[in-house]
């Protein structure tokens, strides 16, 4: 199988404030890491990306809880790696630094109990900032084997417009799709709609064992014509519903670059249909596609509010990762609505800042209330969450001054929870329930040297590092990237499938071009 180019940092396209207009042209991702190509630069067109203001610091004394919904889209990390493979650093509102973080695998234990669930926290020192430290808190899904997966009823819903003839667009959407087919079982059937000007069924709904019948259609995709989404999104739901398999995985797998520019457009107008359609037990996974004119922050909306994923497939590998690799993970849920809120304990620490999750956040009251949607965590997924904290005693310019607050008892708070740092709970609900279930642990206050802490903790810090440095965080402190890549090399025992070393490459790449733009 092909791996990606490698293509050396070579300029930076001036970006514009609130959304974020790209650029660029992805590479063959049939392309060889040693063949040298000619990269293309394209003026700033309609690639747009969601603005969200980074995460502040929270005083204790006023604001003990961080309350949040659980995230595992993994987009932003493999448009950002498609941005440095075509030789430009990632615009900021790009970065989603959760998604970087959660596009890894970590070795966290399996769930032992009746939860679907399994929780690890560690304390280490902040790399970044002298005196302060960080919280990594991992959550392991139970893994299903594929093999004891229900049955999935899957409808494809493939934008066969005019945008997506490109290569990186629908022969890309085509191939992979392919590669997904061919580990379908008998037992799982597939239905192909298309919309480009009109919306239509391309294949109605075929079992697993007939592998052919299905890749024929795919071959039969052609892109041209407008792109009218909501027809084709209405008609995905309808066919998905009309085959609906009770217990079993029922989905719409929309796959597009997300112009959507017909009919059904407007965000208000695809939430309201979306949301509906989702309490009819239907998830929906988004898979984007493409450059120029992608639609970052539609598709991510779309992904929320239908109970599902959001990927972005920059190269057949991506493709692969997705769809074969993590396919339990990717499009079957064993824990829905998942929330997290964690207390703080104001005798251990004085202020704290949730790292990335800016678009999850959660008013307090949130948390037991059911009806309140959160993310949802499939077979297999991890997810990691990472709090930057000024302990007690630590001066720090960050955190802003607030009043005491007349009736907390300091006093009452250190004499009964002298060695804890602070408690997390969790709130999910089963696939196929609409009432959560509560999960609490308890965090020590025990700090670990950042050198001696888990390979977990090490490698998802470096990931961290580096999106602050891409986005140019104002809390970045003295983040490097050299530190970045020192840290990653000596986290990268857990590489099966060597994503991390992949991740070292790009952050070598990235401190060239630093290099080359600073002497200049």
């Amino acid at each position: 199988m092909a791996t990606m180019p490698t293509t050396q940092v070579t300029n930076l396209v001036s970006l514009s404030p609130g959304m974020y207009q790209g650029q660029g042209r992805a590479n063959n991702y049939y392309s060889q890491p040693e063949q040298k190509q000619k990269v293309q630069f394209y003026d700033p067109s309609e690639e747009s990306y969601k603005k969200n203001p980074e995460n502040d610091f929270m005083n204790v004394k006023a604001s003990p809880l961080s309350t949040m919904s659980v995230d595992v889209d993994r987009a932003s990390y493999s448009n950002i790696r498609r941005f440095i493979n075509e030789g430009q650093k990632p615009p900021a509102d790009a970065v989603r630094i959760e998604e970087m973080v959660n596009y890894f695998d970590y070795d966290y234990p399996q769930p032992t109990g009746k939860d679907p669930i399994a929780i690890q926290t560690e304390i280490t020192d902040c790399p970044w900032r002298e005196g302060h430290k960080l919280l990594h808190i991992g959550m392991q899904a139970v893994k299903i084997d594929v093999d004891k997966l229900p049955p999935s009823n899957l409808v494809f819903l493939i934008d066969v417009s005019g945008s997506m003839e490109s290569p990186e667009r629908l022969p890309l959407l085509v191939a992979g799709m392919k590669l997904l087919v061919n580990n379908l079982r008998p037992i799982d059937k597939v239905s192909i709609v298309t919309y480009a000007g009109n919306a239509g069924l391309a294949l109605p709904p075929t079992t697993g064992n007939h592998k052919q019948t299905i890749i024929d259609a795919l071959d039969r995709l052609e892109a041209g014509g407008s792109t009218a989404g909501g027809a084709g999104i209405t008609l995905a739901y309808k066919i998905a519903q009309q085959n609906f398999i009770k217990d079993g995985n029922n989905r719409v797998l929309l796959a597009t670059d997300g112009d959507f520019n017909i009919g059904v457009s407007s965000d208000n107008d695809l939430e309201d249909l979306i949301t509906k359609k989702r309490q009819t037990g239907i998830y929906l996974t988004c898979l984007g596609f493409g450059t120029d004119n992608y639609k970052d922050a539609k598709m991510e909306m779309m992904a929320d509010k239908g109970n599902g994923n959001y990927d972005y497939v920059d190269n057949i590998q991506e493709a692969q990762k997705t769809l074969v690799n993590e396919f339990g993970g990717t499009l079957f849920t064993v824990a829905k609505d998942v929330k997290a809120q964690i207390e703080f304990n104001p005798s251990k620490v004085q202020g704290y800042r949730l790292v990335g999750y800016e678009d999850r956040l959660l008013n307090t009251e949130d948390f037991k209330d059911d009806k309140k949607d959160a993310g949802d965590m499939g077979s297999g997924h991890t997810v990691t969450i990472i709090y930057e904290l000024i302990p007690v005693g630590v001066k720090s310019e960050l955190l802003r001054e607030t009043n005491d607050l007349k009736y907390q008892q300091p006093s009452t708070t250190k004499a009964t929870y002298s060695d804890e740092l602070a408690t997390i709970k969790f709130r999910y609900k089963k696939p196929d329930g609409d009432v959560s279930r509560e999960m609490v642990h308890t965090i020590a206050d025990k700090t670990t040297d950042m050198k001696n802490a888990s390979e977990n903790t090490r490698f998802s810090t470096s990931v961290a590092m580096f999106g602050m440095l891409l986005k140019d965080s104002k809390f970045k402190g003295g983040s490097n990237y050299e530190e970045v890549i020192t840290m990653a090399n000596h986290s990268k025992e857990y590489d099966k499938d060597g994503y991390r070393a992949e991740f070292i490459r790009l952050v070598k790449a990235m401190k060239d071009y630093q290099v080359k733009t600073t002497a200049k």
